[in-house]
């Protein structure tokens, strides 16, 4: 399942992108909802296309802090969480469920996670590399990993075999 799901995901972003959404429609999307909630926050924000690279820049009060890329957007980390989840499935109803309101979450954290992130690199520019590559990537694949056990304990048809 994960490999049909991530080749399936590569073919989109080879073919399936237009100019329309650059760099593709996900990024895209979630570069202008950040916008959004960072001005819901009161900071002044935009999200431009980036001049050299297939990215959209994240500028808050006028300072460039971050690029939104396509690993921003919370695609591959859906489809690892679908993947297990199938795999380990339960019931066709309470597993198709489960992975639409567990991608919602993945993807509402996620967009929490690239604010917090632009705020924390806004703010404290000097933190980049603890809040990037340890910070945020700990929470998203944590709460995935609680989802992935709730799921196995709960509802998986292993669970029933072993019981």
């Amino acid at each position: 399942m994960y490999a049909v799901l991530t080749f399936s995901y590569k073919l989109y972003l080879q073919y399936g992108s237009s100019e329309t959404y650059y760099p593709d429609y996900m990024t895209n999307l979630v570069a202008k909802q950040s916008r959004e909630i960072l001005e819901s926050l009161g900071y002044q924000a935009q999200v431009v296309p980036h001049a050299t690279e297939p990215t959209m820049k994240l500028i808050i009060n006028n300072k460039y802090v971050a690029r939104v890329i396509e690993g921003c957007n919370s695609v591959s980390v859906i489809i690892l969480f679908a993947s297990f989840i199938i795999a380990f499935t339960g019931k066709i109803k309470t597993t198709f469920l489960y992975v639409l309101a567990g991608s919602v979450l993945i993807y509402v954290v996620n967009l929490i996670r690239v604010v917090i992130l632009s705020i924390g690199l806004y703010h404290y520019p000097w933190r980049k590399d603890i809040l990037h590559t340890v910070i945020f990537p700990a929470i998203i694949y944590g709460m995935v990993c609680l989802l992935w056990l709730f799921w196995v304990n709960r509802f998986s048809n292993h669970k029933e075999s072993h019981e």
